[in-house]
């Protein structure tokens, strides 16, 4: 199991199901727009999964060029572009998540540990975690708040500060959002928050679904 999702493991034909399942921002709605059509004319040229799919949208000063060969709208091309994009999304830096004492962070940066990325491979069984405890000094307590941390910092969208959020508000794996009810944890994530006012943002049920949805994926 990787940081990420494993984009060779997804076909042309199951990503079309993807995006005709998918609640989209609106600004991306126009994947709704003749999905299976376009994606058949991608598959036809060799194209047969989203790994090759992502490599061969990579470079958008190639978008106009790849326009004209498939017949499909450079729009169309740009934001289905940013939306595989989004499933290889920056990891979370350590030094971000305010939780994380600043001695630890910088025990971390000592071994090359600087984000979610890095960290996920070191703490992905018990017995890494406790290999990184005694390495580092770190409690087995904090090495754990990591773990969770990172974890979540998998699920797309999800930056430090949401991350911290979801810990917080009990949903401190992505098994445990990718099972929970939208709107039972739109209501705890809001009590929370107006509790102890951990964001400004607002974030409304909708994009508890598409939380949802990603730790789905």
């Amino acid at each position: 199991m990787g940081y990420h999702i494993d984009l060779k493991s997804i076909s042309i034909d199951k990503y079309k199901e993807v995006l005709k399942s998918t609640n989209l921002i609106p600004s991306r709605m126009i994947l709704k727009e003749n999905t299976s059509n376009n994606l058949d004319i991608i598959k036809s040229h060799n194209i047969q999964n989203l790994e090759v799919l992502q490599k061969t949208l990579r470079d958008k000063n190639k978008l106009q060029e790849l326009s004209k060969k498939f017949g499909i709208s450079v729009r169309f091309l740009e934001v289905l572009r940013v939306e595989i994009n989004g499933y290889l999304r920056k990891p979370n830096r350590i030094k971000d998540f305010s939780c994380i004492d600043e001695g630890i962070v910088l025990g971390l940066e000592k071994l090359g540990l600087k984000n979610t990325m890095k960290l996920y491979e070191e703490v992905l069984t018990k017995e890494k975690r406790n290999e990184l405890s005694n390495k580092t000094g770190i409690s087995k307590k904090d090495i754990m708040q990591l773990t969770k941390l990172t974890d979540l910092s998998r699920i797309r969208w999800v930056n430090h500060t949401f991350a911290y959020v979801l810990l917080e508000a009990g949903y401190d794996t992505v098994e445990k959002v990718a099972n929970a009810d939208y709107m039972q944890m739109y209501e705890v994530i809001k009590k929370l928050n107006e509790e102890r006012k951990i964001y400004n943002a607002h974030i409304g049920a909708n994009d508890m679904k598409l939380c949802i949805q990603s730790a789905k994926s």
